[in-house]
């Protein structure tokens, strides 16, 4: 071999040894030590927080969605996880052979924890149990009826396990502390007649003003009615709908109806069985039942008794329907004007033949509309055909 090869070898691997023995030392030193009790050990901090270390218990969960009325089957339906104690729910089940085979009274989801109420042995201890609507209430919310018609239920398309919001709509009008009557007061004027005896005319709506013309006052009243000031919020958000129309008198609103078979259509020559006459449509819902906060129950409560419209609006599937959103302001008619720039129509020296009373039309199921028109203290409702 070379001579200068040879060197260069030697000073390659003389680099190499300084780089182990010398470098590497100082770019990752090794941790301090300490001698403890003549043994050297790893010096430790004495300030640093220990982690408390977090406690798990076994549950058992679903890890397939099972739909609310269906037979849990004993292969790939639950599993036990470990899961933090301090959110184990009260009586939880541990083992699988507690929920195999049993009826699920209300739909359970992938990963969630299954609790004894949640299963059944058969459709029939439904009834000792307790009823469905209960099964199905989350927990701390109670569950409180409203009524509904088309276009608060949108058009029947809210459907059990949605979340709603509600919007409620208010009509203000101005009242006499005292009375609790609509303004104006009823205005009598009384008089001393000749023989020193007080005179009593007749009640007039209005109030007095003076009368510049003259020293007397003048009555002034009103043409009509007070027209009430309209003011629409939301109330309650986050609603569960827990059942859309009127539950059966059974209570199992859960369990799901087998769908029935086509009728077989009789070969040539062979006699036809009587048909049995067809169900009857069900009528369209007229009330939801929801699951609020207590509070919110109340305040539903209290909205029903004082005939306050309703209307529910539906919260998306996608996310958290539960999630709480910023509140809406108030929409008054002052807010309509601000916010949409709408301008006051000018006072102009001809008008339209009809005149226009109302601009609400309510369609019907069979073309129909109905129009509501106003003339002075009354309001007519019109069943109109539209014209071809």
């Amino acid at each position: 071999m070379n001579r200068r090869v040879l060197l260069l070898l030697v000073v390659v691997v003389l680099l190499l040894v300084v780089v182990v023995v010398v470098v590497l030392p100082l770019v990752n030193p090794p941790p301090p030590t300490a001698v403890v009790n003549g043994t050297p050990g790893q010096v430790v901090d004495q300030n640093a927080a220990t982690p408390t270390p977090i406690q798990l218990g076994e549950v058992l969960v679903a890890v397939q969605p099972l739909p609310r009325g269906s037979r849990i089957p004993d292969q790939g339906a639950v599993a036990v996880r470990l899961w933090p104690v301090q959110s184990i729910p009260e009586r939880a089940l541990k083992d699988p052979k507690d929920a195999i085979g049993k009826i699920a009274r209300t739909d359970i989801f992938i990963e969630q924890p299954i609790v004894d109420l949640l299963v059944v042995d058969d459709l029939a201890q439904i009834a000792r149990n307790g009823s469905d609507a209960a099964a199905s209430i989350p927990r701390g919310l109670v569950a409180i009826a409203v009524p509904v018609d088309r276009l608060a239920d949108m058009g029947y398309g809210i459907q059990d396990g949605d979340y709603v919001d509600v919007i409620t709509t208010f009509l203000f009008v101005d009242v006499d502390p005292t009375f609790q009557s609509i303004k104006p007061n009823k205005l009598t004027l009384t008089s001393i007649g000749t023989d020193g005896t007080i005179q009593v005319g007749t009640a007039i709506e209005g109030e007095l003003q003076p009368n510049s013309l003259s020293q007397f006052p003048v009555v002034v009243g009103p043409s009509e009615r007070q027209r009430p000031r309209l003011v629409t919020q939301r109330t309650v958000q986050g609603a569960y709908v827990i059942h859309v129309g009127t539950f059966p008198l059974d209570g199992r609103f859960l369990v799901k109806q087998a769908t029935p078979l086509p009728t077989p259509t009789p070969a040539e020559g062979e006699a036809t069985k009587a048909v049995p006459p067809p169900t009857a449509t069900p009528p369209n819902p007229d009330i939801i039942t929801l699951a609020v906060s207590p509070q919110d129950a109340v305040v539903l409560s209290w909205a029903t008794e004082s005939q306050i419209p309703i209307t529910l609006a539906l919260r998306s599937a996608q996310g958290d329907p539960t999630a709480p959103t910023d509140q809406p302001t108030s929409v008054t008619l002052q807010y309509m004007i601000e916010n949409y720039n709408i301008a006051q129509p000018p006072t102009l020296p001809y008008a339209l033949e009809p005149g226009l009373r109302s601009i609400r039309q309510l369609i019907l199921q069979d073309g129909r509309y109905l129009q509501f028109t106003s003339a002075g203290d009354t309001t007519t409702t019109t069943s109109v055909k539209p014209q071809p």
